[in-house]
């Protein structure tokens, strides 16, 4: 893929275009999800292409209704808009999708959130500091183990963040254990349940351990015990597939940590990279579902539920990080309970409140500018 840049013109010239969508039962579902209920949340969404995030996809549920909206490109060079059935790379929402994996391993007592690392994964985690032996399952899922973040060495983000670095790299493979090594090279953030630091090499260790305890890929218990239960069409675990499936709209990034330069279309790569820690592709209607059946207890037996709802503070704000799952406390004093997800071209959010009842998904197909926390805000504290 050549690298292509976009000048401002063609950004402000598509973000004009704004399509909301709702559904015939969501007029009966309520105010807010009646017509002219979500006036904040497509200001927002506007706010959000004015900001230069080139397309946003929205999707809201609400008791027995949806709703959906959508603003900006989903092709720059063709100025087609996005769609609000595009589906796209989730990124770290996996984790989510990974620590219910566990959950329902543990209530059917095929592990413990106690076991070590050690005990699943022998060898795994060892060297400059690492112990797997004094590292539990449960300190993998809420980040409180210290492991070192694969996507933080330094080596690693020479060879895969720069812009030249991403074009001759984008399609790399790696196994896991390869990923794993990169970690190990680092020291540990520090002692085991110390304190919390967020790590990407949690949820790849998180991944193995199901594929310990299973025999099986981690994507295909995520499809057996998820995906095909919610009947989440949208969504995969891709392995080698560098494409997004259709309907998906173009992705885009700066490939670096300002908001000024050319804009690059990186809508091909291998997410594999990432693994357990960032791999899946759904849509906004598809986590809508997801977030609403876990909140209201569809895929966990409650003790379950209220591990994974169990939190430590995340450093972040008013935020507490849980197994998987972030309890975000809004400005109005709402809280929301999902995960954010950023992948080369794409900022994802799903949410939903404690009883499942108010979901939201989001997606923008750029990831250097915009707040999906401001479309959060707008969504549970506009009334």
């Amino acid at each position: 893929m050549n690298r292509r840049a976009f000048t401002a013109a063609v950004t402000a010239a598509t973000a004009v275009t704004l399509s909301v969508a709702l559904t015939a039962p969501a007029v009966a579902a309520g105010p807010s999800a009646a017509p002219g209920g979500h006036d904040r949340t497509e200001r927002a969404i506007r706010a959000a292409v004015a900001d230069g995030v080139p397309g946003v996809t929205v999707t809201v549920r609400r008791g027995h209704g949806t709703w959906a909206a959508t603003a900006g490109a989903g092709n720059l060079e063709t100025g087609k808009p996005r769609s609000a059935r595009d589906r796209y790379r989730v990124a770290s929402i996996t984790k989510t999708f990974v620590a219910t994996v566990v959950l329902h391993l543990e209530a059917e007592g095929r592990l413990s959130l106690d076991d070590t690392v050690e005990h699943w994964l022998p060898g795994a985690v060892r060297g400059n500091g690492h112990d797997g032996g004094r590292i539990t399952i449960r300190q993998l899922l809420n980040h409180t183990s210290g492991v070192f973040d694969y996507l933080e060495d330094s080596d690693f983000q020479q060879t895969y963040t720069t812009p030249d670095g991403f074009m001759r790299h984008r399609f790399d493979e790696a196994a896991p254990e390869d990923l794993l090594a990169v970690a190990m090279r680092n020291r540990p953030y520090f002692e085991p349940g110390a304190s919390f630091a967020y790590s990407n090499t949690n949820y790849l260790l998180a991944a193995r351990v199901i594929e310990k305890a299973t025999g099986n890929d981690y994507g295909e218990e995520i499809d057996r015990r998820i995906i095909a239960p919610l009947h989440l069409s949208s969504t995969s675990v891709p392995t080698l597939r560098i494409t997004l499936p259709r309907p998906s709209s173009r992705a885009y990034s700066k490939l670096a940590r300002t908001d000024t330069g050319p804009t690059y279309d990186v809508t091909e790569l291998n997410a594999g990279l990432a693994y357990g820690s960032g791999q899946m592709v759904s849509s906004s209607a598809d986590l809508t579902r997801f977030y609403s059946a876990l909140l209201r207890g569809e895929l966990l037996p409650p003790e379950q539920l209220k591990e994974m709802k169990t939190t430590v503070p995340s450093g972040r704000g008013t935020s507490r990080y849980g197994l998987g799952l972030v309890d975000r406390k809004l400005g109005c004093g709402v809280h929301v309970w999902g995960h954010d997800g950023g992948i080369y071209g794409s900022m994802s959010s799903g949410v939903t409140t404690s009883d499942g009842r108010h979901s939201l998904a989001v997606n923008f197909n750029g990831d250097w500018s915009g707040s999906v926390d401001a479309i959060i805000e707008a969504e549970f504290c506009g009334a």
